[in-house]
Formats: structure tokens, C-alpha cells, sequence
């Protein structure tokens, strides 16, 4: 198996701590964990410091790939994050409501998103209920008849400044952002239960949450533009 296949390093950037894990995707196992906690009153990430930590764990990670590190999923705490909910409600002119009805939908409540935060981008994409004519609905496997939908949707998003200088600093170990993560999001799904933030974020990334529309790149191989929520409704 590639590294790619076997493993995923997770970095966790909070004020007080950083965490790197290495996990075994295939057993769900971390392999490789450090932590390390400082001294920091004010909620900016010192890049010196998490260089400093990098330096530490990345050769040892990579010895224990066998390979070099070529992507990190990032999990972040930040009051820079924005969290809020937002939707719309669309009048239906005759037209069944199918799951292309409701991927329009979607798309037009992102795209609201985009041009009102033009300086962010979308971690979290959550679908909080969608309704026809005043009726919640769960799947849209039929089609139904309706004269209004509404859909609203949680978006968490990360400036992309942040994203950028975060990115900046993995660069010098040739080692791209996989994706970002917000870490109170993730942990919520496992209140009460001791899990590491890797093994957290590898079950969010499997769909644990069948609510989340995961955004997929427009030159990717022919699908819905929301790949996940049509894997949630087939």
C-alpha cells in the first residue's frame, strides 16, 4: 500500500496546544501522537513556534512512512472561524422537487455564501433541514410535489489569510493543506467518548455526519456537485 492509502497525519492548532498524529487508516489506530502545550494569552497562532514543532515530528513521521509526507489534514480552534446559519426559501413554478431540484438549491445557498464572504472559505457545509410547502423531508429518493422549498444549512469557514499562512508554513516541508478541519464541529459528534482529534476527524471524513455536503473540485471525475449528499440519498 502507498502512504497515501495507509496514512494520514493530522495537525491540531489551538492556543495552547499543538497535537500531531499519525493514524493507521486502515486499523484506525494512531501510531505516532505528540502534544505540545504553551504559554499564550491572546487567540494568534505563533508560526515560529509551530515551525519549531514540525521540525520535531515531520522526520520522524516520514521515517515511519517509509515516504516522503506530502499532505496534512488540518484541525483548527480559531476565533477567526465563522459559524452561522443561514437559508433560503424558493418558490417552485411547476417543477417536481427531486435531488436536482435540491443540489440548485444548495448550490445557489453556497454561492449566497461566496459572494457575501468573499475573504472565506467553506470548511463545514450543513444541511439543517430542508422543507417543502412546511414539511421537514429526509430523503428525496421520490419526487414531490410543492410549491415552496426552504432549505437552510450551516457554514463554518476559516478566512482565507489564515488558510494561507497556515499553508505557508507547510510549504517549507513541501507538504500541501489536505483539508481543515474546526475542532469544537468535530468533537461535538463524540461528546463524552476519549477519542484522539485523528480518529475524530477520520470518522467525520467517512461521512459520519449525513448531514455534511462535502464540496468536490469542479474538474473531478463526472458526479453531482455535492458528492457526498448524493451518496446520502441513493
Amino acid at each position: 500500500m502507498t502512504e497515501e492509502l495507509s496514512f494520514q497525519v493530522y495537525l491540531s492548532i489551538s492556543q495552547k496546544k499543538f497535537e500531531i498524529y499519525l493514524l493507521d487508516k486502515q486499523n484506525l489506530k494512531n501510531i505516532y501522537k505528540q502534544k505540545l502545550y504553551f504559554e499564550n494569552d491572546k487567540d494568534i497562532i505563533d508560526y515560529n513556534l509551530l515551525s519549531s514543532f514540525l521540525d520535531k515530528h515531520i522526520f520522524k513521521l516520514e521515517k515511519l512512512i517509509g515516504n516522503f509526507l506530502k499532505s496534512i489534514i488540518v484541525i483548527i480552534e480559531n476565533k477567526q472561524i465563522l459559524n452561522f446559519s443561514m437559508g433560503i426559501k424558493k418558490q417552485n413554478y411547476g417543477e417536481k422537487i427531486n435531488k436536482q431540484y435540491l443540489e440548485s438549491s444548495l448550490a445557489e445557498l453556497k454561492n449566497l455564501f461566496k459572494e457575501n464572504y468573499q475573504n472565506n472559505k467553506i470548511i463545514h457545509f450543513v444541511i439543517n433541514r430542508y422543507l417543502v410547502d412546511g414539511v421537514d423531508h429526509t430523503s428525496f429518493d421520490e419526487q414531490i410535489d410543492g410549491d415552496h422549498i426552504c432549505v437552510e444549512a450551516k457554514f463554518i469557514s476559516a478566512p482565507n489569510i489564515l488558510i494561507k499562512e497556515i499553508s505557508s508554513v507547510l510549504e517549507k516541508y513541501q507538504i500541501k493543506l489536505d483539508r481543515l478541519f474546526e475542532k469544537k464541529y468535530i468533537e461535538n459528534f463524540f461528546e463524552g467518548e476519549t477519542l484522539d482529534l485523528s480518529i475524530i476527524a477520520s470518522k467525520i471524513q467517512s461521512g459520519y455526519n449525513n448531514n455534511e455536503v462535502v464540496l468536490i473540485k469542479k474538474n473531478t471525475k463526472k458526479q453531482g456537485f455535492f458528492e457526498k449528499f448524493f451518496q446520502l440519498f441513493s
